[in-house]
């Protein structure tokens, strides 16, 4: 119970230090937290941008997050101290990793919310990749929720290929949860297709809202 509370108040910590950083460095700015649920499993479905992103995924939240990420990134003894304190999970991206998928259900049936990026790479363009499949299992064995999340602006402060961030501003925008029950009712693929298409469509009333062209998606 005591290293309990004491991970939950390392988490906090490092939330408002994530948090002063991305406002003081992005101009970060949240909409539609209200439509992540207060309590219950969910699973936050992410576009994948920058390196900075789990980050941007959490900070504004009240409650905590589990990670997906690869294992390659545990390889330095600090790194790998650091993301387990703040509830990552290692992730085999070679092969089907079962043991990932096993915590990530586990995780899920506790309650808690994990995030995921089912682009499964840093876009190369700023745009939303088609997913890929699999997580919608995920919400049926989790009894989960899904949100969609879009961020933008992290690509154009901290593209691909650059090794280091540049100052600029960041926007990410929670849409409505979908229901377990919805996503019953379709395909894994079924799924994952019409989850991306809402998602491209929150980004693009994100740009528009701030006076940015739209990214063009061939519709």
């Amino acid at each position: 119970m005591l290293e309990k509370k004491l991970r939950a108040g390392w988490y906090w910590v490092c939330r408002w230090a994530c948090r002063l950083f991305c406002i003081l460095f992005f101009r970060f700015r949240a909409y539609g937290r209200e439509n992540v649920p207060d309590r219950g499993a969910f699973i936050l479905v992410s576009n994948h941008q920058s390196y900075l992103d789990p980050v941007l995924c959490g900070v504004a939240l009240k409650r905590q997050l589990c990670f997906l990420a690869r294992e390659s990134l545990f390889g330095n003894w600090f790194f790998r101290w650091l993301t387990f304190s703040l509830n990552a999970i290692p992730l085999r991206q070679e092969q089907a990793d079962l043991s990932a998928v096993k915590t990530v259900i586990r995780r899920l049936k506790e309650g808690m919310g994990v995030c995921l990026y089912p682009e499964g790479t840093r876009t190369g363009d700023g745009k939303i990749a088609p997913f890929k499949g699999g997580f919608s299992l995920l919400c049926r064995r989790g009894d989960a929720v899904v949100v969609p999340m879009v961020i933008d602006g992290a690509f154009e402060c901290w593209p691909r290929h650059k090794k280091i961030f540049s100052f600029g501003q960041v926007t990410v925008c929670y849409g409505k949860a979908v229901a377990r029950e919805q996503v019953e009712n379709m395909s894994d693929d079924e799924f994952a297709d019409a989850l991306a298409d809402t998602m491209r469509r929150m980004q693009n009333e994100c740009r528009t809202k701030q006076g940015k062209k739209p990214y063009d998606y061939g519709r």
